[in-house]
């Protein structure tokens, strides 16, 4: 096998770029594909790398890579290396914006970072700290080459990359040139890796395992194909096609990767023959999995032996140990072994860092010229992660047999759901928020079933006293709301428990692998039965569906919730199987995709919340082809139908949508109805309302109408707030009693706050609700606007132009339906032109955040006090969390919920039905 001398990083882009000119790189994105040759990498790498000495950078600068395409994070990374530059890759926020604010701000201050380099449309979107220099790649590949590259030692720090850790506690990685050197060509004589190879990459490059492919194929001048991830996480079968068309001989799949290809049918004009080894790590290879995709492909002339499992960590910069003897070595087995370690790496299992005896299982730990030598800046992370004989903890629990490693649980409090690490602490910290669950007793951890292809969350926790069913149940709705909101999927098991079931440690830390080992043993078998047992009474009798219309949205349901399609009945409830404000928007999406249908109204999802109710709906449709706007204009929306408690009417904001209780809503189920109140405008040629009083008493009738007689509870946020005071004075005039008036930070002064709304500063606020734009940007863009863009269609086009494009997917956006609703926003706004508060009710609780402008404590004092002259009784006046668009998002409504459910609580106390 023919090699290049390789003394530092830089070497392998050089040699391969002077020895092998015409192989490169074949990007692959969801909208183009192209090759770039490995000396045009280098000249633009060259372009990089001059544009960042510009900048003021000098060797040994942390740099943050913070880029969605593969191509422009390669080429930064190489203008980075050649620099002497280390750069660090990130990935760009997909959610909650807040927390990944946090996680930006914690990486800057722990690498102490020079610049931040990303795209001009990634910079529009990004709530960068202040006080980091940013460098758009556009620009830097604009400047002239020439500049001379950095020697390194090969001792010198290359590549920092981060642990998955929750926000605040990532850790930085440090990799050498010698390890990454010393790993690569360890790989590359184990796996046999030539210039005739051909590998293909489709992880992001926060992931080690890009790294390593990139870097693999380049010391061998080997093409590779590098594709965006979107493209085969957004259609598994993608992957096969570009492995055929491209030749791939070497790529990577995890498990939960090899179980989705297993449900595609196999396109029998494909042809796997040139595969020679598909990597398969990141999680444990379930045999059946990968055995079930072995016979499913031989016809397409997929090698046997294809499949290589194999163990490695960024520690470990990625793979050091490979199985080229899979399935043969493995039968009878549940998961793969991962083989025997690359030259030079050196394993073994211990007890309290005393080594065992062969086949023993114990902690596994792991030394060599590839393992890192520490953590970034941190000198008690890197003192527990090695023995004091130099060995690295990886946190496994293994067994070696005949030189052989398998896995058979972690150490590390942290889960792995389709190869993606979660910690344990980050979400039991957030569940312990919740009110009826017990401080310090949840438990967070992995299990998996047998012949499923990746690991499922359970929760475990203690409820506080001793709840009923209705309470019970309450709870576990809201801890599986919370963990979708909070890791973005659906738990497996919830799990409620006692103290002793949770036992501890002297320290008073959870022993979650006891508790799992229980599970996993049929010890909570009667518990787990129980569970099952009460969310099926809850959900209502399973009915099938009976036509093509709900077997298809029984199919919708169990993509978008991950279940078999033969557990989703046609009356379960879209929320009670977990359904967030986002996913009405998805589901909205797919059903327009699978039944060919143009642009159907989000509130028909609202209101029919069941398959059955949906499809019922979706019939009406099929005869004329139109989609519903014709129906009389309800305000009323029921986002949460059961309960015995007073229910809850909570008004819209200023934007006139109630999507933004969706998520709230869920957290009431089985205490009391709530329901939203919705603007008119939104449906077809519905009219706005022409006063703000008309706007009141169309709400106090369709409130009565649901609830004749009090006690009432109102609320509204922002802009809401006002009208639910009015609402709550109609209803006291009317001599019913109102027993709860929530404001969401508002004060009941909002005229000059709405003579401020013009239509651009309008339009901006709305982009910012809808976190189209940041909170920095909603800041500084209406004047740009105003100065730059007098045209009001321009000024929306360009706020639709700088949105986030999944944003823009998941709220279904046009530059037309933005005007729209903007349009209707607007009406509110010159509604509240004209209010002036006038009369009292009996007394408000006033929820306050940080405000849009000045600080809290002023916002409390100078506005939000003010209420106390339009009511007869005292005030109270309640601090949440978040700022005033956030206060319910993602992040924050866990906290919400408990603060507004324990005021409902004290307001109705005694006078609840």
């Amino acid at each position: 096998m023919l090699t290049y001398k390789s003394a530092v990083l830089r070497d392998l882009l050089m040699n391969a770029a002077a020895i092998n000119p015409l192989s490169g790189i074949t990007f692959v994105t969801e909208a183009e594909s192209g090759k770039v040759a490995y000396p045009a990498l280098l000249d633009q790498a060259d372009a990089v790398l001059n544009g960042l000495v510009r900048s003021g950078l000098r060797p040994g600068d942390r740099v943050l890579l913070l880029l969605e395409r593969p191509q422009d994070f390669i080429r930064s990374f190489w203008g980075c290396v050649l620099g002497g530059f280390v750069p660090c890759p990130m990935t760009p926020p997909r959610s909650d914006h807040g927390r990944w604010q946090d996680h930006l701000g914690h990486v800057t201050r722990l690498l102490g970072c020079s610049l931040l380099v990303t795209t001009r449309d990634l910079r529009r979107d990004l709530p960068l700290p202040p006080d980091l220099p940013v460098a758009c790649l556009e620009d830097l590949l604009g400047s002239p080459a020439g500049t001379n590259t950095y020697e390194p030692a090969r001792d010198d720090l290359a590549l920092l990359m981060l642990t998955s850790g929750s926000t605040g506690t990532s850790k930085a990685v440090m990799l050498t040139h010698g390890n990454l050197l010393a790993s690569m060509s360890a790989k590359a004589e184990r796996l046999a890796v030539t210039a005739q190879d051909v590998a293909m990459n489709w992880i992001a490059f926060d992931h080690i395992a890009a790294v390593e492919s990139h870097l693999l194929a380049l010391r061998a001048g080997a093409e590779q194909v590098q594709v965006e991830p979107g493209v085969v996480l957004n259609d598994p079968a993608r992957f096969l096609r570009l492995v055929d068309a491209n030749r791939v001989t070497l790529t990577f799949a995890p498990n939960f990767l090899l179980g989705q290809l297993n449900k595609e049918a196999p396109d029998r004009g494909l042809d796997l023959s040139s595969v020679r080894h598909v990597i398969s790590g990141g999680e444990a290879t379930v045999c059946a999995t990968a055995r079930a995709l072995l016979d499913r492909f031989a016809p397409l002339r997929l090698s046997r032996s294809a499949i290589v499992p194999g163990f490695g960590m960024t520690e470990t910069c990625a793979g050091s140990v490979f199985s080229t003897e899979f399935p043969d070595v493995d039968d009878g087995r549940e998961f793969a072994s991962l083989g025997r370690p690359v030259d030079g790496f050196e394993m073994r299992v211990t007890e309290d860092d005393v080594p065992l005896p062969e086949g023993e299982i114990g902690e596994l730990q792991v030394r060599g010229p590839m393992v890192f030598g520490g953590y970034f800046n941190d000198s008690a992370a890197t003192a527990a992660a090695f023995t004091a004989d130099g060995w690295f903890r990886t946190g496994d629990q293994g067994t070696i047999r005949d030189g052989r490693l398998s896995l058979t649980g972690r150490s590390k409090d942290s889960i792995i759901v389709n190869g993606v690490n979660y910690f344990s602490h980050d979400l039991e910290a957030a569940l312990e928020q919740l009110d009826g669950v017990e401080k310090s007793y949840v438990a967070a951890f992995p299990t998996r079933r047998p012949g499923e292809d990746t690991e499922q969350l359970v929760v475990a926790f203690c409820p506080s006293g001793t709840p009923d069913e209705d309470s019970l149940y309450r709870l576990v709705v809201a801890i599986r709301n919370s963990v979708v909101l909070h890791w973005g999927f659906r738990p497996g098991l919830i799990l409620p428990v006692t103290k002793a079931d949770l036992p501890k440690t002297s320290l008073g830390k959870i022993q979650r692998s006891r508790v799992r080992k229980r599970l996993e043993a049929g010890e909570f078998a009667a518990t787990v039965r129980s569970i099952a047992e009460l969310s099926s009474r809850r959900l209502g009798e399973y009915t099938a569906p009976e036509d093509d219309v709900e077997r298809t949205l029984t199919a919708i349901y169990a993509d978008m919730f991950d279940v078999p399609p033969e557990s989703v009945g046609t009356s379960a409830s879209f929320f009670d199987l977990g359904g967030t404000s986002l996913d009405v928007l998805r589901l909205k999406h797919h059903v327009e995709e699978r039944f060919g249908l143009p642009d159907l109204p989000v509130v028909r999802f609202l209101r029919a919340q069941t398959i059955r109710e949906q499809a019922r709906w979706l019939r009406g449709l099929d005869g004329d082809g139109h989609h519903p706007g014709t129906e009389d204009y309800d305000p009323l929306v029921t986002l949460q139908h059961s309960g015995d408690g007073t229910p809850l009417f909570c008004v819209h904001p200023g934007v006139g949508e109630v999507l933004v209780f969706v998520n709230l809503a869920k957290y009431f189920v089985n205490e009391r109805p709530f329901h939203a109140l919705r603007a008119r405008g939104f449906g077809k040629d519905e009219p706005y309302f022409g006063s703000f009083d008309e706007m009141v008493q169309c709400y106090v009738r369709a409130i009565r109408a649901e609830q004749p007689a009090g006690p009432y509870a109102i609320a509204g946020y922002s802009y809401g707030g006002a009208v639910a005071f009015e609402i709550a004075k109609a209803l006291e005039a009317m001599g019913e009693r109102v027993d709860f008036v929530g404001i969401f930070n508002l004060p009941p002064h909002i005229q000059d706050r709405m003579h401020e709304l013009d239509f651009t500063e309008g339009a901006v606020n709305l982009a910012s609700f809808l976190s189209l734009i940041s909170r920095e940007q909603a800041a500084e863009l209406p004047r740009k606007l105003r100065q730059s863009l007098p045209d009001r269609r321009m000024q929306l086009e360009y706020l639709v132009r700088v949105a986030p494009e999944q944003r823009l997917a998941e709220l279904d956006l046009t530059v037309d339906k933005f005007a729209a609703w903007v349009d209707l926003a607007q009406s509110m706004v010159g509604l509240g032109r004209d209010y002036t508060p006038s009369g009292t009710v009996r007394s408000v609780s006033v929820f306050y955040a940080i405000p849009l402008r000045g600080t809290k404590e002023d916002w409390l004092r100078t506005q939000l006090r003010a209420w106390d002259d339009f009511t007869r009784e005292p005030n109270r006046y309640l601090d949440v969390p978040g700022e005033h668009y956030t206060l319910m998002g993602a992040e924050h409504v866990r906290t919400f919920q408990s603060i507004l459910r324990g005021e409902l609580d004290r307001a109705l106390n005694g006078r609840d039905r």
